[in-house]
């Protein structure tokens, strides 16, 4: 393998902001609770449930209402969608790809499914979730969640979306500048570099496979042995390599880390040239995640520090560029590209 991966130095607010301030972990009463089972109504399986025989506990979201639905020894998780998010996640996408995961047995039972507003009724998988805590502690946690990625990669039904994470990034920029919302002290610069890498990628012919495009550590659910991978949101067909790239990112991996993820990915020797699109989509990662969250605080979502976790990723982002290792995977890729 050549370089080693550059590091990403650790920081307070390195991790996704947290979700306790987000209303959803409020106990529903009142008008929310008619709302919540208003929803459930309209699923065939509590058609004629006692409301009484139910009981709701919220879940941690950024941009969702989440709940645990008890009832009948049988627990599930009902999420209704968040106010605005049919601006930028295709539900009919979403449904149609996580139930192929389902199938694959990599996600949760998805037992309803309305893509009109994003209401989604799915089974509830009763495992711990695999934190940054988790990754530093056990040594073999990136290996086992490179496997799991690996099996989605390897799923041979198409995802229904294609998953642009520059045309996304597009988006974004649009959506932030029709709500005026602020841009972090040199944007300029981090724009144009990142601008660059999507030139050099862009230029690659690479086949695209099903991804997961969101692999926080939290969506991957251990249940005793088994990986679940939860929350198909941004889901699509894209570049593997982004998956494994934004989990070394999200999961605050080091250069062992990463090369360890990479070898138990390939099954042994890693081509060169497929590390260094690693390494250039954790960059391109921070700058996207970024953005969603600069999109987050201008929408007002009311769960804490989106704002200083995109400050925080973009000065990630601009370490990451600006390093002479992440400068030779850049040559690398300049030189002509062959796996």
């Amino acid at each position: 393998m050549e370089d080693e991966s550059p590091e990403i130095q650790e920081g307070s607010h390195n991790v996704r902001p947290a979700a306790e301030a987000y209303p959803a972990n409020r106990t529903p009463r009142g008008a929310k609770l008619k709302k919540i089972y208003n929803m459930l109504a309209r699923v065939p399986l509590f058609r004629d449930a006692r409301w009484e025989d139910i009981k709701l506990e919220p879940l941690d979201s950024f941009t969702n209402l989440n709940y645990k639905v008890i009832t009948n020894d049988e627990t599930y998780v009902l999420r209704i969608a968040g106010e605005g998010t049919s601006n930028y996640i295709d539900r009919a996408a979403e449904e149609h790809n996580a139930r192929i995961a389902t199938v694959a047995g990599l996600n949760a039972e998805t037992l309803f499914f309305d893509a009109n507003d994003g209401t989604m009724l799915s089974r509830f998988v009763e495992g711990s979730t695999m934190d940054r805590i988790r990754f530093h502690d056990d040594p073999t946690a990136p290996t086992r969640v490179a496997l799991v990625l690996k099996r989605l990669h390897s799923v041979d039904r198409a995802f229904k979306s294609r998953f642009d994470a520059f045309a996304i990034i597009d988006h974004y920029l649009e959506l932030l500048r029709k709500l005026q919302a602020p841009l972090p002290m040199g944007f300029e610069e981090i724009e144009l570099e990142v601008g660059a890498v999507r030139q050099l990628l862009e230029a690659i012919c690479i086949p695209l496979t099903p991804c997961h495009n969101d692999p926080w550590p939290e969506n991957f659910v251990e249940v005793g042995r088994r990986i679940y991978l939860i929350d198909w949101e941004y889901s699509g067909m894209n570049d593997p390599m982004w998956d494994l790239g934004n989990l070394s990112v999200e999961a605050g991996f080091r250069g062992e880390q990463d090369r360890v993820m990479m070898e138990a990915y390939c099954g042994g020797f890693v081509p060169p040239r497929l590390y260094d699109r690693m390494v250039l989509y954790k960059a391109t990662g921070g700058y996207f995640w970024a953005l969603w969250s600069i999109v987050q605080y201008a929408n007002n979502n009311p769960a804490t520090e989106f704002w200083t976790y995109a400050l925080n990723r973009f000065e990630q982002c601009k370490a990451l560029m600006r390093s002479a290792e992440f400068s030779r995977h850049m040559n690398a890729m300049r030189g002509g590209y062959r796996e």
